[in-house]
């Protein structure tokens, strides 16, 4: 937990789950920008009625307290953090790059960012002993209880369509991983570019690369994910990300044909 130094600044509540890839990349922006901040720990799958006990509208993490203000979401927390701290940056002044920083941000956000939380929701609705496995991950008491009590919300959790029409189900997650090699090669693409830049790094680099990082901690995943040139930039920025994640994963799907509609 980090505790504000000084009296005179505001005071900044970071509501998050270190599971998280949106939340490690707002951790990040926070750490960057040398900002002091609480740390409030969300566990998984109570996320919804936490932080609407905390005031704030929407039921998901991250979620930050900035100046009496309750801001949900990378994307809003990443402006408020450029408005009340320019420096360093999180998106450069020239408009042209600007615009191209802020079209990737919100494609990491909206397109990538979705596919590892699902690949996880699924793998843990189906897969006992995945389950067990993450609920000791993320410090619940009585593993084998706690697997077994948390399926009414992971079926809730299912059924939660994300930001591109999707849900967790068996041909949401055949589609993600036929498309995965693409979306890994557009984040090549981005870094190739300048457009995800890494020194320091901007609000789409942070956007992208947490979710490459996560990416990156699934078994069934780190072979494809580290052939690719945004696996190192990613490990890099996020280093304490966990561990593996067990594999659940079918093999067959691994080797499916990527679908176009990834670009």
């Amino acid at each position: 937990m980090h505790a504000p130094a000084d009296a005179r600044q505001p005071r900044v509540a970071l509501y998050w789950m270190a599971i998280s890839h949106p939340c490690q990349a707002v951790h990040k922006m926070l750490e960057l920008k040398g900002v002091e901040h609480d740390l409030v720990d969300v566990f998984p799958l109570s996320q919804r009625i936490h932080l609407r006990l905390a005031g704030f509208r929407s039921g998901t993490v991250p979620a930050l307290k900035l100046d009496g203000r309750r801001i949900s979401g990378s994307r809003a927390i990443s402006r408020a953090l450029e408005e009340r701290w320019g420096d360093p940056a999180l998106f450069p002044t020239d408009p042209e790059l600007r615009a191209r920083v802020e079209q990737a941000e919100r494609w990491g956000e909206e397109r990538l960012q979705p596919v590892p939380r699902r690949l996880f929701r699924y793998g843990v609705a189906r897969d006992a002993e995945l389950r067990e496995w993450a609920v000791r991950d993320v410090g619940l008491p009585f593993p084998a209880l706690s697997a077994q009590a948390i399926r009414p919300a992971l079926a809730w959790y299912l059924r939660t369509v994300e930001a591109d029409g999707r849900r967790a189900d068996t041909a949401a997650v055949r589609a993600d991983l036929a498309e995965l090699p693409a979306h890994l090669g557009r984040v090549d693409q981005l870094l190739s570019d300048g457009t995800l830049a890494l020194a320091p790094p901007n609000a789409a680099t942070l956007q992208i690369m947490a979710s490459v990082r996560l990416l990156c901690r699934f078994a069934d995943l780190a072979e494809l994910v580290g052939s690719h040139a945004c696996a190192q930039p990613a490990h890099e920025l996020f280093p304490d990300f966990g561990g593996a994640i067990p594999p659940f994963l079918d093999r067959s799907w691994l080797s499916a044909p990527p679908s176009e509609s990834a670009a």
